[in-house]
């Protein structure tokens, strides 16, 4: 009501479409600004952290990278090699 008394000229001379700008294309636009900042976070978010994060792909079905074993190569796999190589005819 404050702004009738001081500016009285502005209170009735809003047309039909800055009623329908200020009450209503204002606010959905409002809303979809900050729906769209919480979708972008979410997406940001999600390729950075959530991806790497175990129970997420657990619960989203994601495949991990397969493991790939190292061949044994270098000199404490020939040693242990020879070692389980010893042990297991003796056990048959």
């Amino acid at each position: 009501m404050w702004p009738r008394l001081v500016f009285p000229e502005m209170a009735s001379s809003l047309s039909f479409w800055e009623y329908t700008v200020l009450f209503l294309l204002r606010p959905l636009l409002a809303i979809a600004f900050v729906l769209f900042l919480i979708s972008l976070g979410w997406f940001v978010a999600w390729k950075l952290v959530l991806v790497h994060v175990p129970l997420v792909q657990e619960v989203f079905g994601l495949k991990k990278k397969p493991i790939q074993v190292k061949p044994p190569t270098g000199r404490f796999s020939k040693i242990y090699s020879a070692i389980h190589a010893q042990k297991a005819p003796s056990t048959g």
